[in-house]
């Protein structure tokens, strides 16, 4: 009969994630992980096979997490679409000013391994694939309604509106990773926000 694990996975899982967000995928070794969960070597890769599932089953966990969040602003029936875009940038600022350990923003785990890692990891390239499409059409349906209701009245392309405003959601982040601070943030969303009316 197997030894029932004597930790919480939850837990280790969301160390694990947070150490990745913070150091990147490559630079984080298995010592990082083991101190960061506080469980030995053989616990993680018991649990979680290799470095690269763990990597996987985190940045899944920090995926649904950002998204469960953002999808609900994105989705409110009881706002207008400007403000369901507005509310999205200053959940987002707010996000960024909860984690900067020392001054410099951790960004987005997201945002991170789109560069890091994109281009040459199959599994995370479809991940972030999939990330980008749930929030791309939340993004899509955000500029929509806001044409319905009247807050949104550039006339570009639905699609392109919303590939700007992930764009601009990403930028956030890695301004914010550079260094930025509140005031310069909150400019480059409001001059997102003015161009859904220009």
């Amino acid at each position: 009969m197997a030894r029932p694990r004597m930790f919480d996975e939850e837990r280790a899982l969301d160390a694990a994630m947070r150490t990745f967000w913070a150091k990147g995928y490559e630079a984080t070794s298995t010592q990082d992980l083991c101190e960061a969960t506080g469980l030995g070597r053989s616990s993680i890769y018991n649990t979680f096979k290799s470095k690269h599932d763990l990597f996987q089953r985190a940045l899944h966990r920090y995926m649904t997490t950002m998204n469960e969040g953002q999808l609900a602003v994105l989705e409110d029936p009881g706002r207008s679409g400007a403000d369901r875009v507005r509310d999205l940038f200053a959940l987002v600022l707010d996000g960024d000013a909860d984690n900067r350990p020392a001054g410099h923003s951790l960004g987005c785990l997201s945002v991170n391994t789109t560069v890091e890692l994109a281009g040459r990891d199959a599994v995370a390239a479809g991940m972030l694939e999939r990330d980008t499409a749930l929030r791309l059409a939340s993004l899509r349906a955000a500029v929509e309604a806001g044409r319905r209701d009247g807050s949104i009245t550039s006339a570009r392309d639905a699609g392109d509106l919303a590939r700007f405003l992930n764009a601009t959601v990403a930028g956030l982040r890695v301004s914010a990773q550079g260094g930025a601070d509140r005031a310069a943030l909150e400019g480059i969303a409001a001059v997102a926000l003015d161009a859904l009316t220009a």
